[in-house]
């Protein structure tokens, strides 16, 4: 099977590199990062210079050219599509109530600074104690609510500084 990867050149050049493109790569391995290439009867000194394998993002350079390179396969395309970027930073500015229920525990106060998953506040629904934690980072702006209060589903609880 055939497995096809886009590649952005210095967010300029796009084109699709596939499994037989690789293979028939004429370049040979110098060191652990430097390269030696031939590519239609010319030789070409290559070397990675920076490398994020996760993000797959290099930096290459190539006879004194230095190139940003990113690379993508068809999942990472799918799920940009969808609307998840992978490495991305969350962007919320306000935790609603997930379900209506009674505010038993304050957790925060206004110009907290909370991380990611931090305890915000205890909601009681259906008899049991629901904790609702931080969706992202972030400094507590204002609240809503306050303890004992009854909320409706959605109802507007905490909003962060944006």
């Amino acid at each position: 099977m055939s497995k096809t990867f886009k590649t952005s050149v210095n967010n300029t050049f796009d084109f699709e590199i596939n499994n037989s493109d690789i293979s028939n790569l004429d370049a040979l391995q110098i060191s652990e990062s430097k390269f030696h290439i031939l590519e239609q009867n010319k030789s070409y000194k290559a070397e990675i210079t920076r490398a994020d394998f996760n993000k797959k993002s290099y930096k290459v350079k190539v006879n004194g050219n230095t190139y940003e390179i990113n690379i993508s396969n068809n999942l990472d395309i799918l799920i940009k599509e969808m609307g998840f970027a992978i490495g991305s930073s969350k962007h919320i500015d306000s935790v609603k109530a997930p379900m209506p229920g009674l505010i038993l525990e304050i957790n925060v106060k206004t110009n907290q600074e909370v991380k990611e998953d931090d305890p915000l506040f205890i909601l009681e629904a259906m008899k049991m104690e629901n904790i609702i934690t931080s969706p992202c980072n972030g400094i507590i702006k204002s609240i809503s609510v306050n303890k004992g209060d009854a909320v409706e589903k959605n109802q507007l609880i905490i909003e962060f500084d944006a």
